[in-house]
């Protein structure tokens, strides 16, 4: 038992865990959700949609399902429920975009996989693209139906690209991250474990320098 988790892939999951933590705590899922907001949520029932986008972003960079769904329903749930939103049902699209992370990469569950059955872990994170894809376009299509029977009381509001644009600008550190990840990895310039810190690390970076959101104490 301890042969097998002495394993140096392993390393990747704390350190997703760690980005995932920072990414909460220094205001970068926050980043996140405005720009997705800024997009979308003038549209019926475009609170939803906003979760399920930032939540896609999310398990790009942390692969966690419990970090995702800490970071949505913080940062989420409180707009919902000043539009009027079912707090019941946010928080069960939450629940279900949360889900997504343990399929795209850089998803935990594959790390583990990987390392038990002595696969390529970067091969595995790329098989996880399409269906976790396929997870969020499942749940736009039944959030859409719901939207459409009983969000009458959705804000009415129309978009706003100066609003988007400024959203943007303000959030591109926080969409390079899966960039970064993802791209660095396909490019074969670091391993997943080595991913895990970088994205530790950038996300720390962003987080003290760029959004101000954490302190070094």
């Amino acid at each position: 038992l301890i042969s097998r988790a002495d394993n140096f892939p392993l390393m990747a999951i704390p350190f997703f865990m760690l980005a995932g933590e920072i990414m909460n705590k220094g205001g970068i899922s926050q980043q996140i959700v405005n720009v997705a907001n800024t997009l979308i949520g003038h549209i019926e029932g475009g609170l939803g949609y906003v979760a399920i986008i930032a939540a896609l972003i999310l398990a790009a960079i942390s692969g966690s399902a419990a970090a995702d769904a800490a970071a949505l329903a913080a940062v989420v749930i409180p707009m919902m429920r000043k539009s009027n939103y079912n707090v019941g049902r946010s928080a069960g699209l939450i629940a279900g975009a949360s889900c997504i992370a343990p399929i795209l990469p850089p998803a935990m569950p594959l790390v583990l996989f990987g390392v038990a059955a002595q696969l390529s872990i970067t091969k595995l994170f790329f098989t996880g693209i399409f269906p976790g894809l396929l997870m969020a376009l499942s749940l736009v299509i039944t959030w859409k139906i719901v939207a459409h029977k009983d969000f009458a009381n959705s804000p009415k509001t129309v978009f706003d690209s100066k609003e988007f644009f400024k959203a943007l600008k303000s959030s591109v550190w926080a969409l390079l991250l899966p960039v970064i990840i993802i791209g660095g990895m396909r490019s074969g310039v670091f391993t997943p474990t080595e991913a895990a810190v970088v994205a530790a690390v950038v996300a720390l970076f962003v987080s003290i320098f760029v959004y101000k959101g954490m302190k070094f104490r």
